[in-house]
């Protein structure tokens, strides 16, 4: 049975470059994986999905046809998801790979935060499904900026409720320094609350340390797992725990 991985950040975050590198690193491990494009905007992709939301939706003809402009035909377009979700499960039945990898849209929220998600990872197999969550160094290596990115992994894992991956993209963009912190953020809290305020945040915006307790009570405080796409780096570890989720860690992998 096939597995569905939806790979998910906000824009820029890599996405849809983890998603054709994670697919080329799978098939040199010998898994067979099919990749899907679920954003109707892209204009271009670094890979040829073999099932392409684009074939149904096109962000440029919703702006023709609807008088919009991209940010409203955005929104139109991630609902009409759900319109389309029976025509693309027929032709996902067609396939019969080890993984199917999702590119999300670029905006976080446009797959986040809209009901279309929500009726398409039902359909596609909630069952059967988990998230890679690729956190952007630019934000995480700040501390508040990290505990932004927190607050959005919460929101994730509220709003999906499936397993979820936590994952730093483009770490080699970070220095040494830069990484080791960021990682240490993601396993103690008390590390988080202490850089936190030691940096230079005003009280009015200082968050008490029970509010970082309370996170790591409901599972958001996982270990990112850094990555880079151009290496691979990191990805051996991300594989292990999509094993984990599924496969209660036993290695999927042919001899």
């Amino acid at each position: 049975m096939a597995r569905n991985i939806y790979f998910i950040g906000t824009a820029g975050a890599g996405k849809t470059t983890m998603t054709r590198a994670f697919r080329t690193w799978m098939e040199a491990h010998g898994l067979d994986a099919v990749t899907v494009n679920l954003d109707p905007g892209a204009e271009s992709l670094p890979y040829e999905p073999e099932v392409d939301i684009r074939d149904w939706i096109r962000l440029d003809e919703i702006m023709e046809q609807h008088g919009l402009g991209p940010n409203g035909a955005q929104v139109v377009a991630a609902d009409m998801l759900a319109l389309n979700t029976r025509d693309v499960s027929d032709v996902l039945e067609t396939f019969h790979p080890d993984y199917f990898l999702f590119d999300t849209p670029g905006q976080i929220e446009l797959f986040t935060f809209r009901d279309a998600s929500r009726v398409l990872i039902e359909a596609f197999g909630k069952e059967d499904s988990a998230l890679v969550y690729l956190n952007d160094p630019a934000l995480a290596k700040q501390p508040s900026g990290y505990v932004s990115s927190l607050l959005l992994v919460a929101t994730t894992q509220f709003r999906h409720s499936i397993p979820f991956i936590n994952v730093l993209s483009k770490a080699d963009l970070l220095s040494p320094e830069d990484l080791e912190r960021v990682v240490k953020w993601s396993l103690d809290p008390f590390a988080l609350y202490d850089a936190l305020v030691r940096a230079d945040i005003t009280p009015k915006t200082t968050l008490d340390v029970s509010f970082f307790e309370s996170l790591e009570t409901i599972g958001v405080f996982k270990r990112l797992i850094p990555v880079s796409a151009e290496t691979p780096f990191g990805f051996e570890e991300v594989y292990a725990q999509i094993q984990l989720v599924f496969e209660g860690g036993e290695d999927v992998r042919p001899d």
